[in-house]
């Protein structure tokens, strides 16, 4: 896991603040990203192990970039996190349809934070 970058999509300074510090205290380097187009052009770039997406975001949502991302032949395999408060009854069922490989809700319970992180970015590591 040393150095994974991990691309976190989120709108709030201070989701923002926890999610970097618990990834750097984890070992990963967090990539992060304030909205869904800036989201593209850094897992286009950058290539991370693992993006952390919030749906409701200032320019295109969270499905969308998703979408966005599986189009591209540079990002379509990365794993992508739904990071979101919408923790209604189908929410998490309609994520994973969407297309997102896991669903996380906030605010986060931070072992099942790390645990979803570890798990996703980590598949198939030795």
């Amino acid at each position: 896991m040393a150095g994974k970058r991990i691309l976190v999509v989120e709108d709030n300074e201070k989701n923002m603040k926890l999610f970097r510090d618990v990834l750097q205290a984890t070992g990963y380097t967090p990539l992060e990203a304030s909205s869904g187009e800036e989201a593209l052009t850094l897992a286009a770039e950058g290539t991370p192990a693992l993006v952390l997406m919030d749906i409701q975001l200032p320019d295109i949502d969270g499905i969308e970039a998703l979408r966005r991302l599986r189009e591209d032949q540079r990002t379509a395999r990365i794993p992508v996190l739904a990071l979101t408060a919408q923790a209604m009854d189908g929410d998490r069922e309609r994520f994973l349809a969407a297309g997102f490989d896991g669903y996380l809700s906030k605010p986060v319970d931070l072992p099942k934070f790390v645990a979803a992180v570890r798990r996703h970015c980590d598949e198939g590591a030795e």
